[in-house]
């Protein structure tokens, strides 16, 4: 006969077991303790077995029914519910273990072992900081594609649409690792394209125009600032490389007698080795300022430790001080000065100006092509460039005026 819930509670408990059926192998069990257990009593192959559905009144009757049905269905179809109970509660364990944040602290830690820049991961980490607090302790196969929308949408409304942008990509790359390491079937990003508002392109703030770049050679040259921090800004002036390979530049790297600077790999924005032809100006300059920093590591170290280079914000800094706006100039602005005027000048080959730029060719063969056909054509070009310069510093002051692009 059916139990019914009144039954149930009024039921109590004796100095043994006591055991009331539902029917279809459910029981319920009163122990002397008083506690109330259900357990199904089911047939598997050719023994007896039996399966805890839980404590009343935790688990309700009506709980327990549908746990005796849905064991009936697993029993239907050749599956033993006990064996399927221990398969689900692994998968829950390994879930519960494989959150979003511990896949991320993989996925940092496999950057690191391939040799990314801690800049790099810096980055990462700091996106991923911006998820942790909504989706960090989630399993990361329980995720959904809404769930990350509320997150990015958080960012965006801060008005941080490129941040917003660049954290539903970190967030992409953490899933398509989990998706690789099998703990998650897809990548919900996917889905989130176009989801949030695109952030307008901003280019780099940089002065192209000759005259007004001699302009700015002249305030270089008269900069009463560090002598180092003068250099600094002459030498992106003369190699045209990203501030950061600048900063981070060590002695080591530099053969001042064959005139090249060898910047290794983990060092570049796309991860392969770049050389900098040293123009006969570059070195000499480098040669002054070894007799002031090169006792240490960093061609530009900081000054509070030698143990690390100068702030990212000192050329900048150091543009706004000879009265260069964030408007009008910034340190990457040398290169698309060079780029601009060494393209316009139609002495180079554009292959051999975007491999002194460093930016990397899709084509592996074209790659070594241009490694094996440019070097001493842009050894050639960085003598012209240096003396380019030294023709336009000496423009009259009275032709040069800041053009912005």
């Amino acid at each position: 006969m059916a139990l019914t819930d009144v039954e149930i509670r009024k039921a109590k408990p004796s100095d043994r077991l006591i055991k009331l059926s539902d029917g279809g192998g459910l029981q319920l069990w009163i122990t002397p303790d008083g506690a109330k257990r259900w357990r199904l009593a089911y047939r598997f192959g050719s023994g007896q077995k039996l399966l805890a559905i839980g404590v009343y009144p935790g688990i309700s009757l009506k709980d327990a029914r549908e746990a005796r049905n849905e064991a009936k269905r697993l029993l239907a179809s050749g599956q033993d519910p006990s064996f399927a109970r221990r398969v689900a509660k692994a998968k829950r364990a390994i879930a519960c273990a494989n959150t979003f944040d511990a896949v991320a602290a993989e996925l940092l830690e496999k950057k690191r072992r391939e040799g990314k820049s801690e800049r790099t991961i810096g980055k990462a980490q700091w996106l991923l900081g911006l998820a942790s607090g909504a989706i960090g302790p989630r399993p990361i196969s329980e995720i959904t594609a809404p769930e990350i929308l509320g997150v990015l949408r958080i960012v965006e409304n801060r008005g941080k649409l490129e941040s917003a942008k660049r954290l539903r990509e970190t967030i992409g790359q953490v899933f398509r690792y989990a998706v690789a390491t099998a703990r998650a079937e897809n990548d919900p990003t996917a889905a989130l394209r176009g989801a949030i508002a695109t952030p307008v392109v901003q280019h780099r703030p940089a002065i192209i125009d000759p005259k007004a770049f001699g302009g700015l050679l002249r305030a270089i040259e008269t900069y009463e600032g560090a002598p180092e921090t003068r250099a600094a800004l002459e030498l992106l002036a003369l190699t045209f490389a990203r501030p950061g390979e600048l900063r981070f530049a060590e002695w080591k790297e530099f053969d001042l007698d064959a005139a090249v600077w060898s910047v290794p790999a983990e060092k570049m924005k796309m991860k392969r080795p770049h050389r900098v032809p040293l123009a006969p100006r570059a070195v000499a300059i480098l040669r002054e300022l070894q007799t002031i920093t090169g006792h240490g590591k960093y061609l530009f170290p900081s000054i509070r430790t030698p143990l690390k280079p100068i702030s990212e914000n000192t050329i900048n800094a150091a543009l706004r001080r000879m009265n260069y706006s964030k408007e009008e100039m910034c340190g990457h602005g040398f290169r698309a000065a060079a780029s601009s005027m060494l393209n316009e000048s139609g002495k180079w080959n554009a292959d051999a100006i975007e491999a002194q730029l460093a930016h990397v060719e899709n084509s592996a063969v074209r790659r070594a092509y241009q490694r094996a056909e440019f070097w001493e054509e842009r050894v050639r070009m960085m003598t012209w460039w240096s003396e380019h310069l030294n023709h336009l510093r000496k423009t009259e002051k009275n032709e040069a005026h800041h053009n912005v692009t």
